[in-house]
Protein backbone atom coordinates (compact mmCIF):
# COMPACT_ATOMS: atom_id res chain seq x y z
CA UNK A 1 0.00 0.00 0.00
CA UNK A 2 2.59 2.76 -1.23
CA UNK A 3 1.64 5.95 -0.02
CA UNK A 4 0.08 4.69 3.32
CA UNK A 5 1.60 4.83 6.79
CA UNK A 6 -0.49 3.88 10.21
CA UNK A 7 2.39 5.72 11.96
CA UNK A 8 1.59 8.90 10.26
CA UNK A 9 -2.21 8.66 11.32
CA UNK A 10 -0.90 7.88 14.58
CA UNK A 11 1.94 10.35 15.34
CA UNK A 12 -0.18 13.71 14.11
CA UNK A 13 -3.02 12.55 16.72
CA UNK A 14 -0.05 12.64 19.04
CA UNK A 15 1.67 15.44 18.12
CA UNK A 16 -1.83 17.48 18.38
CA UNK A 17 -1.99 16.07 22.37
CA UNK A 18 1.72 16.60 23.20
CA UNK A 19 1.88 18.60 26.39
CA UNK A 20 6.02 18.96 26.60
CA UNK A 21 5.86 21.60 24.27
CA UNK A 22 9.45 22.49 25.51
CA UNK A 23 10.70 19.74 23.81
CA UNK A 24 9.03 19.91 21.04
CA UNK A 25 10.22 23.48 20.38
CA UNK A 26 14.34 22.19 21.14
CA UNK A 27 13.31 19.46 18.30
CA UNK A 28 12.34 22.11 15.67
CA UNK A 29 14.62 24.56 16.30
CA UNK A 30 17.39 21.78 15.71
CA UNK A 31 15.95 21.32 12.55
CA UNK A 32 15.61 24.94 11.93
CA UNK A 33 19.57 25.62 12.40
CA UNK A 34 20.75 22.24 10.62
CA UNK A 35 18.16 23.56 7.35
CA UNK A 36 19.91 27.07 7.52
CA UNK A 37 23.38 26.01 8.25
CA UNK A 38 22.97 23.41 5.11
CA UNK A 39 21.26 25.75 2.95
CA UNK A 40 21.20 29.54 3.79
CA UNK A 41 19.13 31.75 6.13
CA UNK A 42 16.34 32.41 3.22
CA UNK A 43 13.57 30.59 3.07
CA UNK A 44 12.21 31.63 -0.06
CA UNK A 45 15.71 29.61 -1.93
CA UNK A 46 15.63 27.20 1.18
CA UNK A 47 12.83 24.62 1.27
CA UNK A 48 14.13 22.32 3.87
CA UNK A 49 14.14 25.57 5.36
CA UNK A 50 11.04 26.58 4.53
CA UNK A 51 9.55 23.48 5.51
CA UNK A 52 10.93 23.80 9.20
CA UNK A 53 9.11 26.74 9.63
CA UNK A 54 5.71 25.85 8.71
CA UNK A 55 6.22 23.63 11.27
CA UNK A 56 7.54 25.84 13.57
CA UNK A 57 4.46 28.38 13.09
CA UNK A 58 1.81 25.13 12.93
CA UNK A 59 3.58 24.80 16.84
CA UNK A 60 2.87 27.74 18.05
CA UNK A 61 6.80 28.72 18.35
CA UNK A 62 7.42 32.31 18.60
CA UNK A 63 8.80 34.19 16.20
CA UNK A 64 11.70 34.86 17.98
CA UNK A 65 12.87 31.36 18.80
CA UNK A 66 12.22 30.63 15.36
CA UNK A 67 14.66 33.61 14.27
CA UNK A 68 17.48 32.59 16.66
CA UNK A 69 17.40 29.11 15.64
CA UNK A 70 17.90 30.30 11.99
CA UNK A 71 20.76 33.08 13.13
CA UNK A 72 22.40 30.17 14.64
CA UNK A 73 22.53 28.12 11.63
CA UNK A 74 23.72 30.80 9.66
CA UNK A 75 26.23 31.49 12.13
CA UNK A 76 24.94 34.80 13.27
CA UNK A 77 24.58 33.65 16.85
CA UNK A 78 27.06 30.95 18.17
CA UNK A 79 25.30 27.76 18.29
CA UNK A 80 26.41 23.80 19.32
CA UNK A 81 28.13 22.01 16.56
CA UNK A 82 24.81 19.55 15.32
CA UNK A 83 25.18 16.57 12.94
CA UNK A 84 22.50 14.66 11.08
CA UNK A 85 22.23 10.65 11.65
CA UNK A 86 19.91 8.08 10.03
CA UNK A 87 19.36 4.62 11.54
CA UNK A 88 17.59 1.85 10.33
CA UNK A 89 16.76 -1.87 11.97
CA UNK A 90 13.98 -3.93 12.79
CA UNK A 91 11.02 -3.70 15.25
CA UNK A 92 9.00 -6.72 16.91
CA UNK A 93 7.31 -8.78 13.40
CA UNK A 94 10.09 -7.74 11.20
CA UNK A 95 8.89 -4.27 10.66
CA UNK A 96 11.24 -1.51 9.11
CA UNK A 97 11.94 1.12 11.22
CA UNK A 98 14.11 4.12 10.24
CA UNK A 99 15.23 6.83 12.22
CA UNK A 100 15.88 10.59 11.17
CA UNK A 101 17.68 12.73 14.90
CA UNK A 102 20.18 15.51 15.04
CA UNK A 103 22.88 15.54 17.71
CA UNK A 104 25.79 17.32 19.03
CA UNK A 105 27.32 14.05 19.98
CA UNK A 106 27.12 10.89 17.49
CA UNK A 107 28.20 8.13 20.00
CA UNK A 108 25.93 9.01 23.14
CA UNK A 109 22.84 9.19 20.33
CA UNK A 110 23.76 5.74 18.78
CA UNK A 111 24.51 4.10 21.79
CA UNK A 112 21.39 5.31 23.47
CA UNK A 113 19.13 4.50 20.07
CA UNK A 114 20.51 1.16 19.88
CA UNK A 115 19.47 0.62 23.82
CA UNK A 116 15.95 1.76 23.38
CA UNK A 117 15.57 -0.49 20.30
CA UNK A 118 17.10 -3.45 22.73
CA UNK A 119 14.67 -3.13 25.63
CA UNK A 120 12.15 -3.05 23.03
CA UNK A 121 12.89 -6.25 21.34
CA UNK A 122 14.29 -4.72 18.23
CA UNK A 123 17.55 -4.26 16.13
CA UNK A 124 19.76 -1.71 14.56
CA UNK A 125 20.75 -3.00 10.81
CA UNK A 126 23.19 -1.65 8.71
CA UNK A 127 23.02 1.30 6.32
CA UNK A 128 20.62 0.35 2.86
CA UNK A 129 18.97 -2.23 4.98
CA UNK A 130 15.65 -0.98 5.46
CA UNK A 131 16.08 2.47 3.98
CA UNK A 132 15.13 1.20 0.42
CA UNK A 133 11.55 0.43 1.39
CA UNK A 134 10.59 4.17 2.23
CA UNK A 135 10.38 6.70 -0.52
CA UNK A 136 10.52 10.34 0.00
CA UNK A 137 6.73 12.17 -0.56
CA UNK A 138 4.86 14.84 0.47
CA UNK A 139 2.21 14.48 3.27
CA UNK A 140 -1.03 15.94 3.94
CA UNK A 141 -3.03 14.94 6.88
CA UNK A 142 -6.82 15.74 6.98
CA UNK A 143 -9.41 14.92 9.50
CA UNK A 144 -11.98 12.85 8.50
CA UNK A 145 -14.76 15.04 9.85
CA UNK A 146 -13.29 18.39 8.31
CA UNK A 147 -13.97 17.23 4.16
CA UNK A 148 -15.88 15.11 2.02
CA UNK A 149 -14.29 12.39 0.74
CA UNK A 150 -15.26 12.72 -2.76
CA UNK A 151 -14.61 16.38 -3.00
CA UNK A 152 -11.35 16.17 -0.97
CA UNK A 153 -9.80 13.26 -3.76
CA UNK A 154 -10.71 15.34 -6.80
CA UNK A 155 -9.19 18.68 -5.46
CA UNK A 156 -6.26 16.47 -4.37
CA UNK A 157 -5.70 14.75 -7.72
CA UNK A 158 -6.72 17.68 -9.71
CA UNK A 159 -3.82 19.93 -7.47
CA UNK A 160 -0.90 17.35 -8.69
CA UNK A 161 -1.38 14.62 -5.51
CA UNK A 162 -0.93 11.46 -6.05
CA UNK A 163 -2.91 9.46 -4.21
CA UNK A 164 -4.70 9.67 -0.99
CA UNK A 165 -6.15 6.68 1.47
CA UNK A 166 -8.20 6.78 4.67
CA UNK A 167 -5.98 5.79 7.82
CA UNK A 168 -8.12 5.91 11.12
CA UNK A 169 -9.93 9.07 11.43
CA UNK A 170 -7.98 11.13 8.67
CA UNK A 171 -7.05 11.28 5.16
CA UNK A 172 -3.70 10.91 3.91
CA UNK A 173 -2.69 12.76 0.83
CA UNK A 174 0.12 12.36 -1.01
CA UNK A 175 2.91 13.45 -3.76
CA UNK A 176 6.26 14.21 -5.15
CA UNK A 177 7.87 16.55 -3.12
CA UNK A 178 8.17 18.79 -6.29
CA UNK A 179 4.66 19.19 -6.08
CA UNK A 180 4.23 19.85 -2.32
CA UNK A 181 3.65 23.38 -2.61
CA UNK A 182 0.89 23.19 -5.38
CA UNK A 183 -1.05 20.76 -3.36
CA UNK A 184 -0.49 22.07 -0.48
CA UNK A 185 -1.75 25.87 -2.26
CA UNK A 186 -4.97 23.96 -3.32
CA UNK A 187 -6.06 22.35 -0.51
CA UNK A 188 -4.99 25.62 1.72
CA UNK A 189 -6.55 28.06 -0.90
CA UNK A 190 -10.14 25.63 -0.71
CA UNK A 191 -10.47 26.22 3.19
CA UNK A 192 -9.11 23.07 3.73
CA UNK A 193 -7.86 22.37 7.31
CA UNK A 194 -4.73 20.63 7.48
CA UNK A 195 -3.61 18.76 10.18
CA UNK A 196 0.20 18.37 9.31
CA UNK A 197 1.86 18.95 6.19
CA UNK A 198 5.40 17.80 5.67
CA UNK A 199 7.87 16.39 3.39
CA UNK A 200 8.43 12.63 4.78
CA UNK A 201 9.59 9.27 3.86
CA UNK A 202 6.82 7.02 2.76
CA UNK A 203 7.04 2.67 3.07
CA UNK A 204 6.43 1.27 -0.67
CA UNK A 205 5.56 -1.68 1.04
CA UNK A 206 3.95 -2.48 4.80
CA UNK A 207 3.80 -5.69 6.69
CA UNK A 208 0.47 -7.12 8.41
CA UNK A 209 1.00 -7.25 12.37
CA UNK A 210 -1.00 -8.75 14.93
CA UNK A 211 -2.90 -6.74 18.25
CA UNK A 212 0.11 -7.86 20.25
CA UNK A 213 3.02 -7.09 17.85
CA UNK A 214 0.80 -3.47 17.19
CA UNK A 215 1.38 -2.46 20.80
CA UNK A 216 5.23 -3.68 21.26
CA UNK A 217 5.63 -1.78 17.92
CA UNK A 218 3.86 1.22 19.11
CA UNK A 219 5.81 1.08 22.45
CA UNK A 220 8.92 1.30 20.32
CA UNK A 221 8.36 3.86 18.39
CA UNK A 222 6.64 6.16 20.74
CA UNK A 223 10.15 5.59 23.03
CA UNK A 224 11.93 6.70 19.92
CA UNK A 225 10.05 9.60 19.28
CA UNK A 226 10.47 11.15 22.69
CA UNK A 227 14.26 10.75 23.14
CA UNK A 228 15.12 14.23 22.56
CA UNK A 229 17.71 13.78 20.05
CA UNK A 230 15.28 12.14 17.44
CA UNK A 231 13.48 14.36 14.87
CA UNK A 232 11.72 11.00 12.94
CA UNK A 233 10.61 8.04 12.84
CA UNK A 234 8.95 6.10 9.86
CA UNK A 235 7.92 2.52 10.17
CA UNK A 236 5.91 -0.10 7.41
CA UNK A 237 3.82 -1.52 10.00
CA UNK A 238 -0.16 -2.21 9.23
CA UNK A 239 -2.44 -2.50 12.29
CA UNK A 240 -5.88 -4.48 12.73
CA UNK A 241 -8.44 -1.78 11.49
CA UNK A 242 -9.91 -2.13 15.08
CA UNK A 243 -7.02 -1.32 16.97
CA UNK A 244 -6.04 1.28 14.37
CA UNK A 245 -9.38 3.41 15.22
CA UNK A 246 -8.61 2.80 18.84
CA UNK A 247 -5.40 4.31 18.67
CA UNK A 248 -5.76 7.15 16.12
Amino acid sequence: MSGHSHWASIRHKKAAMDSKRGRLFSKIARRITLAAREGGGDPATNLKLEYAIAEAKAASMPKETIERAIKKGTGELAGEQLYALTYEGYAPGGVAVLIEAVTDNKNRTAAEIRHLMERHGASLAGTGSVAWIFEKKGLFMVEADKADEDSLLALALESGAEDMQRSGNAFQITCAPADFAAVKRALTERGIPLASAQITYMPQTTVAVDAATGRKVLELLEALDEHDDVQNVYANFELPEAMLAEVS
